[in-house]
């Protein structure tokens, strides 16, 4: 039966979901302790019912006995009723992504915010008219001084003025507080900060990931060669919680002045477990000295209404973009850094800033044959393929479902040009492609407008996100991710021992947990399934899923039997004598399969995954996949 508090849980409980300052404190400490009460109540009996409602009492052990769909929506909507106030989100999808239905594609692999909507894209090619007002843009690399570009701006072009302008409504952040500069992707951000700080004087490191980043990576490798000491915080096993003993005695100085410490990058919550974290370590870190940097990257996309960003000012904050969701990937990033810690950076010629440049204005570069080296280079640099500008649709054309699966593919190996460095599926929201491109459309309905000659920008993906706020975004997400958890966790080998077929890492149930799933699949003799197999197969199945490696997890003595059989050391990790202590303990670790919801993913999505998942119940399910895409002359999957 429906709890009376399970109905009132997303009114009651969104200021627990958040940091208590950021609400206002009521002036009366009883009133206050009493919301709290039922607040924590109310999160209590989320979870309580959540895992007494889905399939209560049932364990799948066949993927054959399965409920269907319409079946299994039908309960999940009578454990959640408000769910079905949030199908606003299915009407957008219905009309502005409609690829996905065409497709028969579920995407769990995109991760940030989504600028543009698939069907700004094809109206667009419909029209054909390239040399319109309205440009396309690519982005444009450019090498110079972050310092000097964030207290003096630079040739700023309309474009990015306009785009500049919007993004920071969207995130509300005042430009009074805050410069901006565009980065080719998350990894060139972090590199930008790393290239400038001032670890002469503020010599301390300290990241907070329970996963490999390549972006984090490239932040420390770049710390290290200008001497930083790099730290890192530990996650305690089995729950992956922040080891809160060890990271506090590194935050906390010991010291009764409080001099610059050193950068404190703090990633909000885990954008691979869901793991939220308390955003009580970033008053720490400030209050012990600390310059904070804030990895929105994997905040939800209206997340910041509720981040607080007055109260905690944090010196740096990076987000990302991508173009259109389960479409196009591409995109860039945004580094904001808070006027009055500019003056901390040092200068230095810096590469990963770039430029948002409109294609009308690369054409008539790449048809000057008078025009300057300079400008010449930067074609060259963009990767443009000059011969493919010649109509709309062959410079941002629409993007079939196998044109979509093929670029996904090629993403998890693609090679920045900037850092050579390979890419993994674990990434998927700052791997973007250096010939990046995107169309903007006008709408008379939309938020932007035109004043005489000045140019019209609509980013109809971020114009959704507004128009469905917050709660309808979070809770949607809330019940999406809590029922596939639920569900994944009652699926069981038919045994004797009754071994389950998936392993949850990190929050499993739980009211305030993030959209981000971390997971392995085990089969019948309690072998794990390859993360790499499972991605391939479910890519086979129409699923875009992604994988990871979760590291730096501690181990109390209560579970140290466990270490030896969990841990796992990364392929191309540190060995010998001489290596990193730090590097080699992070090369130890658990490789994952993650799943990613977004705002737009569809209860259809989360059944999917599960009845994909539920497959590998049969033990020869592998070895059929590998036959059957033999028989089709396709490649064979490596086991």
């Amino acid at each position: 039966m429906q709890s009376p508090c399970m109905k009132e849980v997303s009114e009651v409980c969104l200021s627990s979901c958040c940091p208590a300052p950021l609400f206002k404190l009521s002036a009366h400490h009883d009133a206050m302790s009493k919301s709290r009460s039922t607040s924590a109540a109310c999160r209590r009996d989320f979870a309580a019912t959540t895992s007494a409602s889905i399939f209560p009492n049932t364990q799948f052990t066949n993927h054959e006995s399965l409920p269907s769909l319409q079946e299994s929506f039908s309960d999940f909507t009578k454990v959640y009723p408000r769910y079905q106030e949030t199908a606003q989100v299915d009407q957008i999808r219905a009309q502005e992504y409609y690829h996905l239905s065409q497709s028969n594609h579920t995407c769990l692999d995109y991760i940030g915010i989504g600028l543009f909507s698939s069907s700004q894209l094809h109206k667009q090619e419909s029209s054909s008219q390239l040399n319109s007002d309205f440009p396309f843009f690519s982005i444009s690399y450019k090498t110079g001084n972050l310092k000097t570009q964030l207290l003096h701006g630079g040739q700023e072009s309309e474009l990015e003025s306009v785009m500049r302008n919007r993004i920071m409504d969207f995130l509300n952040i005042s430009a009074n507080d805050y410069s901006m500069v565009f980065t080719a992707n998350r990894t060139s951000a972090f590199k930008l900060v790393a290239e400038s700080y001032p670890y002469k004087t503020s010599r301390k490191l300290l990241t907070v990931y329970d996963y490999e980043s390549e972006a984090v990576e490239g932040l420390i490798n770049s710390s290290e060669k200008r001497g930083a000491k790099v730290m890192s915080a530990e996650f305690s096993w089995p729950r992956l919680r922040i080891q809160s003993a060890k990271l506090r005695k590194m935050v906390v100085s010991k010291r009764k002045k409080k001099k610059k410490r050193g950068l404190f990058v703090f990633p909000v919550h885990s954008r691979i477990t869901g793991s939220r974290y308390p955003y009580v370590w970033m008053t720490m870190a400030q209050e012990n000295g600390w310059h904070v940097l804030v990895d929105a990257c994997a905040l939800g996309p209206k997340d910041m209404d509720s981040f607080g960003l007055s109260l905690f000012q944090p010196d740096f904050l990076i987000s990302s973009f991508y173009k259109i969701y389960g479409e196009n990937p591409s995109g860039f990033a945004c580094l904001f850094v808070k006027k009055s810690a500019i003056s901390y950076l040092e200068s230095s010629t810096c590469t990963g800033i770039v430029n948002l440049v409109p294609a009308k204005k690369l054409l008539q570069i790449a048809g000057d044959s008078s025009g300057t080296d300079t400008e010449l280079e930067q074609i060259s640099r963009l990767g443009l393929q000059l011969d493919a500008l010649g109509t709309a649709s062959s410079f941002s054309g629409l993007i079939s479902n196998h044109t979509t699966q093929t670029r996904r593919l090629e993403r998890e190996g693609y090679e920045s040009a900037e850092e050579g460095a390979n890419r993994t599926g674990l990434e998927t929201s700052e791997i973007w492609e250096s010939e990046t491109h995107a169309n903007l459309i006008k709408d008379k309905n939309s938020r932007s407008s035109r004043n005489g000659d000045s140019l019209e920008v609509v980013c109809r993906g971020l114009d959704q996100v507004d128009s469905l706020g917050l709660m309808m975004i979070t809770n949607r997400a809330r019940y999406l991710i809590n029922w596939l958890v639920s569900s994944l966790r009652k699926l069981k080998h038919p045994n004797t021992e009754g071994f389950p077929l998936v392993k949850i890492y990190g929050p499993k149930i739980k009211f305030d947990r993030g959209p981000a799933l971390a997971f392995n699949v085990f089969d019948w003799k309690g072998e794990k399934v390859e993360p790499v197999l499972v991605q391939k197969l479910a890519d086979r199945n129409n699923i875009s899923l992604s994988y990871g490696f979760l590291h730096h997890i501690w181990f109390s003595d209560k579970y140290a039997e466990e270490k030896g059989r969990i841990l796992e050391r990364r392929e191309g990790g540190v060995k010998g004598m001489d290596a990193n202590k730090l590097k080699a303990k992070s090369d130890l670790g658990i490789s994952v399969v993650t799943a990613a919801l977004g705002f737009l993913a569809s209860f259809e999505d989360t059944y999917r995954l599960w009845a994909f998942v539920a497959q590998f119940l049969d033990a020869d399910f592998v070895e059929k996949e590998r036959w059957r895409y033999t028989a089709l002359n396709q490649k064979t999957i490596e086991v």
